[in-house]
């Protein structure tokens, strides 16, 4: 049987902290089919309301925003800038919107309450983004997005996803708050600090999300982080699998298995996953630390 492989968007929110650059990690519930438990960047498919033609009037830069995606049609852009920005929205509390004058939304802006009482009714599908942004005269932010990397779950998941990542900064006056729904916890974490964490069995990062948390460690603050983002390459990365028994590890492009993919750099290229969790490893299965 062909699992089909479902467009998602992933949204790394960025800020600077008082010891460097941070990232928003949310905690995916237990009972969540894919990667419960885990900590990730917020994200989730693309919904049928996020392909509307509408947001092309209804968003800033959009077509920008969908030049930068080069390998789809221009709904199939839109739909992946428009869940990144809903699916912001609904697990972290941060809305990349803008008011009339041109503003970025903040907790301070009329109507921003009455929008965070229907991201359950979102979450649900009952409400669409568009009406909500409409209603209230506001304009999408896609500009907002710096799309960075792309990755598709590989044939042998039950469930799989054509996943478009993009950073974006903590607009000023925003606080975030996760939904309490899809996800149980957020937090702030520096990269290096969130990667410690995994490696004491604190916390489990998926693979795509420790690659990317490897790669802002280079950074001190959001701007530098912006800036690299916007001149990466960005090629499609599709992660393999070498299964021993009962032992699954999720390998990388770079790993003695796998071709190495232009304009992909990881440090780390084989995760042992067992009991719901990803361990870095050598090729000899030794702990990376």
């Amino acid at each position: 049987m062909t699992v089909p492989v479902r467009p998602a968007s992933t949204v790394v929110l960025l800020r600077d902290g008082i010891d460097g650059l941070e990232v928003f990690l949310v905690r995916r519930h237990d009972a969540v089919a894919f990667m419960g438990g885990a900590h990730v960047f917020p994200g989730g498919r693309v919904e049928a309301s996020d392909r509307d033609e509408h947001w092309l009037a209804a968003a800033d830069w959009m077509t920008g925003a969908t030049a930068a995606l080069r390998d789809v049609d221009t709904a199939d852009a839109v739909g992946f800038h428009v869940a990144a920005v809903r699916e912001a929205f609904e697990e972290a509390g941060v809305l990349l919107a803008r008011e009339p004058d041109g503003a970025m939304v903040t907790s301070a802006s009329e109507g921003l309450a009455t929008l965070m009482a229907q991201r359950e009714a979102l979450g649900a599908g009952t409400v669409r983004l568009l009406d909500l942004i409409q209603a209230q005269g506001w304009r999408l932010a896609a500009d907002w997005l710096v799309y960075f990397a792309h990755w598709v779950t590989p044939p042998i998941e039950t469930r799989r996803f054509d996943t478009r990542f993009f950073l974006a900064a903590l607009p000023i006056g925003q606080v975030p708050m996760h939904d309490r729904r899809e996800v149980t916890d957020g937090v702030w974490a520096r990269p290096a600090d969130a990667i410690s964490r995994c490696l004491d069995g604190t916390i489990a990062l998926p693979p795509p999300t420790w690659t990317t948390l490897r790669w802002l460690e280079a950074f001190h603050d959001v701007t530098s982080a912006l800036a690299w983002a916007r001149h990466k390459r960005v090629p499609r990365i599709e992660p393999g699998f070498i299964q021993r028994g009962e032992t699954r590890i999720v390998t990388l492009p770079g790993d003695a298995t796998m071709p190495v993919v232009e304009g992909f750099e990881a440090r780390e290229t084989r995760f042992l996953l067992a009991g719901g969790r990803w361990t870095p490893v050598s090729d000899g299965t030794e702990e990376t630390r």
